[in-house]
């Protein structure tokens, strides 16, 4: 694929994918609607204080980690074109309670539901993969994560002008964060209406069992297990900071803390559940697949997009202080870090496509990543600003393309189950930047960013021992075992059998 296949705008395939980063782009311009008006919250709500607004920053990511399992598990089943357009509805239920609530504990609730749109990143990449062969995919993934991701800059640049200059008044912010939500409720129509979930006569193959990943081997069962339960540590990780804000009481945090190990413990059994009965009866050699590829891509992405969302985080404050910027001035250098997302994403999944060997494209951007951010461990106030600028944006440009790399791989581990290894690596980016941003608040900047490094280089040295270049990464589709064949016979089936139906039940009448 060239980029200029990008404007055939005639062409179906590409109108699924410019259909799906809108979609993207909308749940983020969603997702981070309250950024961008936290100052006119404070100036209208004289109750609210900065510690709130800092309490909601959390929330905000809170179920974005679990979100993106459960949604990888629905999606697998029912399909991205359903899912993604359920998920862009529903979520404009919290977002009108956050627009018009007027107590902490209404603001609370609606920004912690809210924070589930963050699964929709998962959706399209699984769309995407349908309608994209191995060779395209890469690059044809990083436009969709690239220029979705920019919705929450454009949030950023549009919301205030709307709630400030368009609207005006104490409830400018309420009507703008309001807007977000017709905006999905309006999108999730147009998106189930206009898109398929597979190109015309291909089908759209699902896992055997829905519940939990397939795994091929004991082993592999043992792995994923392990790597389950990371995920809520991450969760317990923020329970704790709520609660050391002094938003929470203890009561509620050891209430948190028992319903995050039962939820643990209820997602181990369906792993139990669902591998078990598998694995006894024996998996097909053509069907195996190794679970540590998976394991190796959770830790490029918790490496990579969780170095970034916890250095967005940070930076506008880090350039304020260090060379004594306008807040401002500082903001607008920050910004570039996220604007690279633009391009920098899609080269990492064209670059992926292109040189050959997806895992020597990936370790590269590991090393990249590790460099970068050594190297910014070194910025103070007597670096020239526009050294430490170029520095940031090169490291950006790894770190986003990483990200881009990682996706470019997700697909190919096991076709069938794209949504739920998407699902798991998206929720480590997640587990990653709670980790990082923990640990922010007992280190310096400087030190943070030797911290990043080391994460980087870890995954690196993980990458290094277990992915494994994919079967069929350049080919003209993708590979398929025994089962997912009889899995598309039997989809087929089922799919004609409701249709006898149909019209027998219309005869009927």
């Amino acid at each position: 694929m060239k980029t200029a296949d990008i404007f055939k705008f005639k062409s179906q395939r590409m109108k699924v994918l410019h259909l799906t980063w809108i979609a993207f782009f909308i749940s983020f311009f969603t997702w981070f609607n309250m950024a961008p008006l936290a100052t006119t919250m404070l100036d209208t709500m004289d109750w609210m204080t900065t510690e709130h607004l800092a309490a909601l920053g959390i929330l905000n990511v809170a179920l974005t980690i679990p979100a993106r399992i459960v949604v990888g598990m629905f999606l697998d089943r029912f399909g991205p074109r359903v899912v993604y357009s359920a998920l862009l509805i529903l979520m404009s239920i919290p977002t009108f309670m956050f627009a018009f609530g007027d107590t902490w504990t209404q603001l609370m609730i609606s920004r912690l539901l809210l924070s589930s749109i963050g699964a929709s990143f998962v959706i399209g990449i699984r769309m995407v993969s349908e309608w994209f062969p191995p060779k395209d995919v890469g690059f044809a993934e990083g436009i969709y994560g690239g220029w979705g991701n920019f919705g929450s800059a454009a949030a950023a640049m549009l919301l205030p002008w709307f709630a400030l200059t368009m609207l005006g008044g104490d409830n400018g912010w309420r009507y703008a964060v309001a807007l977000t939500g017709v905006i999905c409720i309006i999108y999730g129509i147009i998106y189930f209406i206009c898109v398929r979930d597979t190109p015309e006569g291909k089908a759209f193959i699902k896992p055997k069992k829905s519940g939990a990943m397939e795994v091929s081997t004991w082993k592999d069962m043992i792995q994923l297990i392990l790597w389950t339960l990371p995920l809520g540590g991450a969760l317990a990780v923020l329970a704790w900071r709520i609660e050391g804000m002094g938003f929470i009481s203890s009561n509620v945090l050891y209430i948190t803390y028992t319903v995050i190990g039962i939820t643990m413990i209820y997602q181990v059994f369906k792993i139990l559940q669902v591998n078990v009965p598998i694995l006894k009866k024996g998996v097909p050699k053509d069907d195996h697949y190794n679970f540590k590829n998976v394991a190796a891509l959770n830790s490029t992405y918790f490496a990579n997009f969780g170095a970034e969302l916890a250095i967005i985080s940070m930076l506008p404050m880090f350039f304020q202080l260090t060379f004594t910027l306008t807040p401002a001035t500082a903001g607008m250098i920050a910004a570039s870090f996220a604007f690279i997302n633009l391009v920098a994403r899609p080269l990492g999944g064209v670059l992926s496509d292109r040189l050959g060997n997806r895992k020597r494209v990936m370790l590269t951007y590991l090393i990249g990543i590790s460099i970068g951010l050594v190297v910014m461990g070194f910025i103070e106030s007597g670096w020239p600003l526009i050294l430490a600028i170029v520095v940031t944006i090169l490291t950006s440009v790894f770190v986003q393309g990483a990200e881009g790399a990682t996706f470019a791989i997700i697909p190919m581990i096991k076709k069938r189950l794209t949504g739920q290894v998407a699902g798991m690596a998206g929720a480590y980016g997640n587990v990653g930047a709670t980790l990082y941003l923990t640990l922010y608040t007992f280190v310096t900047p400087q030190q943070f960013f030797f911290v990043l490094a080391g994460g980087a280089f870890a995954s690196f040295v993980i990458c290094y021992f277990w992915l494994e270049e994919p079967d069929n990464s350049f080919a003209g589709d993708y590979y398929q075992s025994s089962v997912d064949k009889q899995n598309a016979i039997d989809t087929d089936n089922l799919a004609k059998e409701a249709l006898e139906l149909k019209k027998t039940a219309s005869g009927g009448r």
